[in-house]
């Protein structure tokens, strides 16, 4: 008997919009112990201070905090361990590359359960935005924020 597995997980870096230009989005497996993929499951992940790096040439997402799982015993994980990210070489290798060049840098977006229940993270290639960038985004949201308030 297969049952469907909820896709309601979806835990999101919300100041990567504010703080970056997206140039270009991937998704990564993410390579996870057992009591770390429950905790996802949770929600009590965070991904908001995290970036992703390159070591010995394996792509790793850095600074990520999964809680530790509440019915864990000794086999629990670390909170803030370095966690490999599964691409494929062409994906690697361009991200390699694009990632040296001049103020841009890998971030995670969002994490999500796929349909056959594996973690999955969406990764951007980004560029950092100067303050004068961050604030036209935020008048570009106040401005359509009043025309919605003007539809309704």
């Amino acid at each position: 008997m297969a049952t469907k597995i909820t896709n309601s997980i979806n835990i999101r870096n919300k100041k990567a919009t504010f703080e970056y230009n997206i140039l270009e989005k991937f998704v990564a497996g993410i390579k996870l112990l057992g009591t770390e993929i429950k905790s996802i499951r949770q929600s009590k992940a965070n991904i908001g201070d995290s970036f992703c790096a390159f070591l010995n040439g394996e792509l790793y997402v850095r600074n990520m905090d999964i809680a530790e799982y509440s019915h864990g015993s000794f086999y629990n994980h670390e909170a803030k361990r370095d966690r490999k990210l599964l691409l494929t070489k062409k994906e690697l290798k361009k991200l390699a590359i694009k990632g040296e060049d001049k103020g841009l840098t890998i971030i995670p977006l969002r994490i999500f359960i796929n349909e056959r229940g594996f973690a999955k993270m969406e990764i951007a290639l980004a560029q950092g935005k100067k303050s004068f960038d961050k604030r036209e985004s935020i008048k570009e949201r106040d401005i359509k924020r009043e025309m919605d308030r003007m539809v309704k």
